[in-house]
């Protein structure tokens, strides 16, 4: 049986051969002084788990250089287990590391015993992620398998998706907040002949705007206060593979700039940086917003616009698809009540009408979420509406027969009881929407909602 490889970064040559002979009996054993070296040994080794001393030279007084150490190995490999080794006693940059990503972390002297229990335990762990994402790849084969639906709305959506998957040309995704966009996007990358690269994502509207361009675009060291290390962006890791920009009708005016230039010359340059990086990439990008009334008004590049939209994909909602709604629901409850452990047969016949007549304004998110919570609270074998909280009484959802009514009146109330919810603070309602902020402005000036005392929005 082949040892599980060991990659020890410290600068302190006793400290490492020290732990090489500690080690060497359980682990195929490497060793590093430095950043460099810990790169070009990980990126041929490719080890399980690694030992890593924050304070390396030149900075051995800080953790910049060990922290810069730890992102480049987990932009590398993301299931590497590195255990962080420090002499440094602010334990907030061990902490820190923990938040990048480090698996956990020990103070110096090290006591050998009990690193020799968390590695074990960090290489276990590996290798069970390593079999799921190996398992998660051979999914990848039936990509179209992960959306449920058999209605004729959702076989044009499938046809689409296979036609467009193999002719590399940008697609933009239409659709309302928890249809199943990234779903979508991630078939097409599956199905298509980048299926082995990288898929990349980013949500434009969840990034503040000050951090969304390095995100995107990667900097260069020392281009800002806090830059300091260079990073890639999104679009580099996503080299040769997929770059999916969810809500990309967030995007700001200079961002949308700096897309549509790689779009016509398939360069970027990072923050910072005057270097033009080719990159081969395919963009996906997808919103919730009726993209056509933005650029209308100014807000979304008319130009950008026909240049993502090359082919454009609509999801359509929850409440348009038939019988689906059933099938998706009983899939999230088998699903959710075998990870719970709980013994749900199904769902009680006033509950399944209740889901058909509910409008779904969060459509699957918010479908998924009820069902969680109904499997959570519930104390018998079958869901009831109760446990839902829906109910076949009360707003009689049969006599709004013009759909964009029913959405609006449920978008209405859903909006008021966040906004309630959280005393009219327009970030934290948006949130517990699933919503974006502006989307959240949007609905309150759309109805002339008003806090009490005040004008209307």
């Amino acid at each position: 049986m082949e040892k599980p490889k060991l990659l020890i970064v410290e600068d302190e040559e006793a400290i490492r051969v020290q732990l090489k002979w500690a080690l060497a009996e359980e682990y195929e054993v490497f060793m590093a002084a430095n950043l460099e070296e810990a790169l070009t040994i990980f990126n041929k080794e490719l080890p399980h788990v690694v030992t890593l001393d924050l304070g390396l030279y030149p900075y051995e007084r800080s953790a910049d250089e060990g922290l810069s150490c730890l992102s480049k190995l987990l932009s590398v490999d993301p299931l590497v287990k590195v255990m962080i080794i420090t002499g440094n006693n602010d334990r907030s940059k061990a902490i820190e590391a923990i938040s990048r990503g480090a698996h956990d972390f020990f103070n110096k002297p090290v006591d050998i015993d009990e690193l020799k229990i968390a590695l074990k335990r960090a290489c276990y762990v590996y290798n069970l992620e390593k079999e799921l994402s190996s398992l998660q790849e051979k999914a990848k084969k039936r990509p179209l398998d992960s959306i449920i639906g058999s209605s004729h709305i959702m076989e044009e959506v499938f046809s689409s998706v296979r036609k467009v998957a193999t002719i590399d040309v940008p697609v933009l995704i239409t659709g309302e907040s928890g249809t199943g966009k990234e779903l979508v996007a991630n078939a097409i990358h599956a199905l298509s002949n980048r299926c082995d690269e990288p898929f990349v994502s980013i949500n434009c509207g969840a990034i503040p705007e000050g951090l969304l361009e390095s995100e995107l675009f990667g900097h260069e060291r020392g281009a800002f206060t806090g830059a300091h290390y260079q990073k890639k962006g999104k679009f580099e890791l996503a080299h040769k593979g997929t770059l999916f920009l969810d809500e990309i009708g967030e995007l700001i005016l200079p961002l949308q700039v700096k897309l549509l230039r790689f779009l016509q010359d398939h360069n970027v340059q990072r923050v910072g940086g005057n270097q033009d990086i080719p990159i081969d990439v395919r963009i996906i990008a997808a919103t919730n917003r009726k993209i056509e009334e933005a650029t209308i008004s100014g807000e979304f590049r008319e130009d950008l616009y026909y240049r993502l939209s090359v082919v454009n994909i609509s999801i359509p909602p929850l409440r348009k698809r038939g019988d689906d709604i059933i099938e998706i629901a009983l899939e999230i409850l088998r699903g959710f009540a075998l990870e719970s452990g709980k013994k749900i047969r199904g769902f009680e016949q006033k509950a399944l009408d209740a889901i058909r007549q509910y409008s779904w304004p969060g459509n699957v998110r918010e479908l998924e979420n009820k069902i969680k919570r109904a499997v959570v609270m519930s104390e018998g074998e079958f869901i009831t509406s109760k446990a839902l909280g829906l109910s076949t009484k009360g707003r009689d959802y049969s006599s709004l027969l013009d759909l964009n009514k029913a959405r609006e009146e449920v978008e209405r109330e859903y909006a008021l009881k966040a906004l309630d919810k959280t005393g009219w603070n327009m970030v934290k309602a948006a949130k517990e929407l699933n919503i974006s902020r502006q989307n959240l402005y949007n609905i309150v000036r759309k109805y002339g909602f008003k806090k009490a005392g005040q004008e209307k929005v």
